[in-house]
């Protein structure tokens, strides 16, 4: 005796495959996310409470990173400006401009600017910015074109796919130290080559490999290696 109508295989089938697409989609749309800037909050502009402009200070004013930036040669941390570092030019100009009323709060009373961070790494991950500063990564590499940033934000996702293509590959990134700093670097090419001790480099992967032995690289084995950076 049958006791279901027999297109009951029919619909038993197909709920089958509905449910492993529904959990294939479920797994793509977590994976996507993930990645999203909804997530990683990559080209989003974080809220701060002095909306300071890159692109005015760094393309309009020609001010060098370091200015501000003071400990990214030495130390794995960048550095935040204290407030003086903006009073040495703002108890000057702009001195009665609403927009800087917090700076100038903070300088009389002596607390710090709260500041939002951007490149906001996990806890779990080790970051040296003066490694990479050291060994020829430019700042926009991984910054983006910050001159040109009103407000900053994430250029890429920090996560970590995106710093291991590099360590596979570093000589793809790399330039002379002298250029670090230089937001309008453009990698060699025939018509615009680039003159590294003496020799004119005109790809960037000849002038990558020669950079790598020039600066001493580890290994790619060494720099891909999971406690370089969870340690």
């Amino acid at each position: 005796m049958q006791i279901f109508h027999r297109s009951a295989n029919v619909a038993s089938r197909t709920s089958i495959y509905v449910g492993i697409f529904t959990l294939a989609f479920a797994l793509w749309a977590c994976v996507a996310l993930q990645r999203s800037p909804y997530v990683t909050y990559a080209g989003v502009a974080r809220p701060q409470p002095v909306p300071f402009s890159h692109e005015h200070h760094v393309a309009g004013l020609g001010i060098d990173c370091r200015y501000c930036h003071t400990s990214v040669e030495s130390s794995s941390f960048a550095g935040i400006p204290p407030t003086r570092t903006c009073m040495n030019c703002h108890s000057q100009i702009w001195t009665s401009a609403p927009l800087l009323e917090p700076v100038r709060e903070s300088f009389r009373t002596g607390k710090s600017l709260v500041w939002n961070r951007v490149n906001d790494l996990p806890d779990f991950v080790y970051f040296d910015h003066s490694i990479h500063v050291n060994k020829g990564v430019g700042c926009n590499t991984c910054h983006g074109a910050v001159d040109r940033m009103p407000l900053m934000f994430n250029h890429a996702s920090l996560q970590m796919e995106w710093c291991i293509q590099c360590h596979r590959a570093p000589e793809k990134n790399l330039r002379p130290r002298d250029q670090v700093f230089n937001m309008r670097y453009q990698q060699p090419t025939t018509d615009s080559p680039v003159v590294v001790d003496g020799t004119s480099y005109t790809d960037q992967l000849s002038l990558g490999k020669h950079l790598v032995h020039k600066y001493d690289l580890r290994t790619v084995m060494d720099i891909t290696s999971c406690s370089t950076c969870h340690r």
